[in-house]
C-alpha cells in the first residue's frame, strides 16, 4: 500500500509522456509531407540544370520508392545504374534491389530478374533478392532453380509466409509431395485465407495416399466459389475411384452448380457425372449430360462413342440388363432366354455355372416336335470380339457334358478365326444383331412360352 501513491503518479507521467510524443508525431508527420515537396522541388531544380545530378536523381529515386510511385522510381533507378560506373561510391547493391522492386511491382519481369541478378552477385545473403528471384524462377516454371533460392530465403526469414508458400508449391511442381506437404501446411497456419494452398496441400495429400486427408479438405472448399469447382471434381474422381457413387455423384452435382465455372473444367465434371450415372444403369440422365457435353464440344473424349452405344441400351431394357446388371439379373435373363429360344420346345435347365461375371453357361434338356437333345448356352456380356480360344473352351465344355449343340451368344463379334473353328462342329454363334432381336422379343417369347400347354 506504501508503493501506491509512486504507482499513480507514475501511470500520470506515462500518459503525459504518450500525449506529447503523439503530438510531436502528428507535427513530424504533416512536417514530412512538406519536407517531401520540398525535396521534389531541390532535386528537380538541380535536374534542370543538370539532368544527371547523382544527388538529385536520388533523392527523386528514394521519394518515389518511398510512395510507391512505382513507374517513375524504376525510371530514376534505371538512369543511376547507368551512371553508377563512372560515380564508384554509389550503393549498386541498393540500386538494382530497388530497381528490380520498381520493375516487379510493374510486372516488367525480365527487367526485375536482371536486377535482382546483379543485387545477388553482390550480396548472396539478401533475403529480398533470393526471395524475389525464387519467386521469378517459379514464374518461369524453373522449379528447381527456384527451389535453391526459396531455401536460402527460408533460412533468413523461417516465418516468411510467401516464402514458404511459393517453396512448397515448387516441390509440388517437381513432384516431390512429402516435402511440399510440410512447408504448405506451415505457410497456410501463417496465412489460414489461403484456399490455393489448401488446394495444393489436398492435392499432396492424395499424391501420398493419405485419401482422407485430401477428402477432408477438398470437401472444406466445395462451397468455395473460386476453388469449388476443382475440388468437387478432385473429391467426386477419388469417390468414383473407391466405388462410392452416392458421394460421387453429389460431388459432380455441387461443382456443376457454381457460377462462372472454367469450360475445360465443367465438361469434365459433365463427363465424370455421366460415368458415374452409367455405372448406376441410369442411363437416360448419363446420356443427357453427355449431349450437354456434345453440344460445347463434338468429339470430346470417348463422347460420340458412349452416345451411340447406350442410346441403344436406353431402348432396350433387357440389353442394359445384359451388359450392366448385377449378376443374378443377368442369369435371370439368361433362364428366360433359354426357356423360349426354341419354339414349341419343352426345356429343363439341368445347370447354371458363371464365369467372373463374364460369361454364364447354362446346359438345359431340350424337347421339340421334331428332336430332342442336351443343349447348352453360353451368354458372353465382354462387348469386344470373341476369339478362337473362348470358343475351344466352349467346346471343351460340351464334350465334357456331352452336349448334342452349343450356342455362343455375344453383343459383341466373331473373329474370322473362331468363325473358322466352328464350321465343322455343332456351335452356332449369335452375335450382335441377332442377339439384339432376341433380346427385344424375349419377354413376349417368354410369356407366350409360359402359355404354353405341356404335352
Amino acid at each position: 500500500m506504501d508503493f501506491l501513491p509512486l504507482l499513480v503518479v507514475i501511470v500520470i507521467l506515462a500518459g503525459i509522456v504518450v500525449f506529447i510524443m503523439s503530438v510531436f508525431g502528428r507535427k513530424r508527420t504533416g512536417g514530412g509531407s512538406k519536407d517531401r515537396d520540398a525535396v521534389i522541388r531541390n532535386a528537380n531544380k538541380k535536374l534542370a540544370q543538370n539532368p544527371r545530378d547523382i544527388d538529385a536523381l536520388r533523392d527523386l529515386a528514394d521519394v518515389y520508392y518511398q510512395d510507391q510511385v512505382w513507374d517513375k522510381a524504376y525510371k530514376m533507378y534505371e538512369t543511376l545504374l547507368e551512371l553508377a560506373s563512372s560515380h564508384p561510391n554509389m550503393d549498386e547493391f541498393e540500386m538494382n534491389l530497388r530497381y528490380g522492386i520498381s520493375a516487379l511491382r510493374l510486372n516488367m519481369l525480365n527487367e526485375a530478374y536482371k536486377g535482382f541478378a546483379v543485387a545477388r552477385s553482390l550480396n548472396q545473403d539478401n533475403f529480398e533478392v533470393n526471395y524475389n528471384l525464387g519467386y521469378l524462377e517459379f514464374q518461369k516454371n524453373n522449379y528447381e532453380k527456384a527451389v535453391q533460392y526459396l531455401n536460402q530465403a527460408r533460412q533468413l526469414d523461417p516465418e516468411h509466409a510467401p516464402t514458404l508458400r511459393c517453396l512448397g508449391h515448387a516441390l509440388f511442381k517437381m513432384k516431390k509431395y512429402k516435402e511440399a506437404l510440410a512447408f504448405i501446411r506451415k505457410a497456410i497456419e501463417l496465412a489460414p485465407d489461403d484456399k490455393e494452398s489448401l488446394f495444393t496441400l489436398a492435392e499432396c495429400y492424395y499424391e501420398v495416399n493419405q485419401t482422407e486427408q485430401a477428402l477432408r479438405i477438398f470437401g472444406h472448399l466445395r462451397p468455395d466459389p473460386a476453388m469449388g469447382p476443382s475440388s468437387c471434381l478432385f473429391s467426386g474422381s477419388i469417390n468414383l475411384k473407391n466405388l462410392r457413387f452416392d458421394k460421387a455423384v453429389e460431388d459432380f452435382e455441387i461443382g456443376l452448380r457454381h457460377q462462372n465455372v472454367k469450360s475445360e473444367i465443367r465438361l469434365e465434371l459433365k463427363y465424370r457425372l455421366a460415368s458415374v450415372l452409367l455405372k448406376q444403369q441410369d442411363i437416360g440422365t448419363a446420356l443427357g449430360y453427355l449431349r450437354e457435353i456434345q453440344d460445347v464440344h463434338p468429339n470430346y473424349k470417348d463422347v460420340p462413342l458412349l452416345i451411340a452405344k447406350y442410346q441403344e441400351l436406353n431402348a432396350n431394357k433387357n440389353m442394359q440388363i445384359y451388359l450392366m446388371a448385377p449378376s443374378a439379373d443377368f442369369v435371370a435373363l439368361c433362364r428366360k432366354i433359354v426357356m423360349s429360344y426354341f419354339p414349341r420346345a419343352r426345356v429343363k435347365i439341368t445347370n447354371i455355372a458363371v464365369d467372373k461375371n463374364e460369361w454364364a453357361d447354362i446346359l438345359a434338356e431340350v424337347d421339340t416336335p421334331k428332336w430332342s437333345d442336351l443343349v447348352m448356352f453360353r451368354f458372353i456380356r465382354n462387348q469386344g470380339s470373341v476369339g478362337e480360344l473362348i470358343v475351344r473352351d466352349f467346346h471343351s465344355h460340351l464334350k465334357e457334358v456331352k452336349a448334342g449343340k452349343g450356342l455362343c451368344l455375344s453383343v459383341g463379334n466373331f473373329t474370322d478365326e473362331a468363325k473358322r473353328y466352328t464350321e465343322a462342329r455343332l456351335i452356332d454363334l449369335i452375335g450382335k444383331e441377332k442377339l439384339s432381336a432376341v433380346l427385344n422379343s424375349v419377354d413376349a417369347k417368354a410369356a407366350k412360352a409360359a402359355g404354353t400347354p405341356k404335352k
